[in-house]
Parts: structure tokens; sequence; C-alpha cells
């Protein structure tokens, strides 16, 4: 976040009244105040690009961070999660809980929430993503854009996109100064 602080900026403000022109000279003192949000870019060539990823990830995680995943089918969304899971020592077979809604995964050394809202259509009424976040654990959402009201301020947004038939660009977002500091550790 930057402020651009202008001194004395004069203005002119014309308007209509009764047909009449009027101009009308003042001075003043402005805060403009841009929340800039930080976005890197990321090309992985593999799969094992994108674990690679998640595993550096998942080496600085803490407790009830939230990670949103956005990209179209088959773009890597899944693949990261399962690196993540599996850095975080969970050995069970990842896969996109589509029907499921939500996996919880336990045996690693935090617990994992993964979580595929498309088939929600927005519709987020028996999700209980409130309660998901104030559980200890990783909250991962898989078409978190389908969501995007119901999600926390704070979180780590990727965009996946398929750039080649193994390569992908990801556009990571932090949004808080949690997921910035996260960023700037990782990337």
């Amino acid at each position: 976040m930057f402020i651009l602080y202008l001194k004395n900026f004069t203005y002119f403000v014309t308007f209509c009244k009764k047909d009449v022109l009027y101009c009308n000279k003042r001075f003043f003192f402005a805060i403009i105040i841009m929340v800039i949000n930080m976005e890197y870019k990321v090309t992985t060539n593999s799969e094992e690009d994108t674990i690679v990823l998640a595993q550096n990830f998942e080496s600085e995680k803490f407790n009830n961070m939230v990670i949103c995943l956005i990209g179209e089918l088959g773009s890597g969304k899944t693949v990261f999660t399962k690196g993540f899971a599996g850095a975080l020592g969970i050995d069970e077979n990842i896969t996109s809980p589509t029907f499921n809604i939500i996996k919880e995964y336990t045996s690693g050394e935090t617990n994992l929430y993964h979580m595929d809202v498309y088939r929600l259509e927005g519709d987020t009424t028996d999700l209980g993503l409130e309660e998901y976040l104030k559980k200890d654990g990783v909250i991962i959402i898989e078409w978190a854009d389908m969501i995007k009201s119901e999600l926390p301020e704070e979180r780590l947004e990727i965009r996946f996109k398929i750039t080649g038939e193994e390569k992908r660009s990801l556009t990571i977002t932090p949004y808080g100064s949690k997921y910035e500091d996260l960023c700037e550790d990782v990337l």
C-alpha cells in the first residue's frame, strides 16, 4: 500500500445551473490511498515443479492458513494439493473432493482440509467454511473463485493457467501481511 499525498491541489468544478455555466476554484488537501496487491508470476514446466512449489509453501505453513486455488480443469490445482499434503507427511492418496466437497486429512504434521467447491455453484450454506476457519490446520480450496464472497480477507490465492502440455503459468496473490511475508520467504 502506498499513500499519494496531494497538497494545495487546485481543481475546477464546472456545472450547469439554470442554463448558466459556473466555475468554482478551490484549494484543498487530498489523500488518496491505493491498495496495491502484490502479485507474483511463476512458471512451472512439469507436475514435479508444481509439487516442489507446494512443498516450499508447506515449509512456511502456519495454523489456519487458507490457500485458494483457481484454474480450469486439469490446470494443476490437485497436483499442488498433493505436493502440499505430501510435505505434511500425509501418505493417503490425494484426489480432488469433487463429489465429497471436503476431505479431511489428519494423519500429517497438521490437519489438512481439502475442499472442492465447484459443485456448490456459489451456495455455501452447507459447507461450514466458518467452522473450518476456526479449526487447527490448513485449508486448501479448489475453485475458490466460485465462493469468492465467502472467503476470508486474508488468504493466499493461486491462479493456474495452462500454457503448454505440462507448462503452467501461476499468478500468486497474497492478501494480508502473513501471506505477503509467506510469499517473500518462498518466492
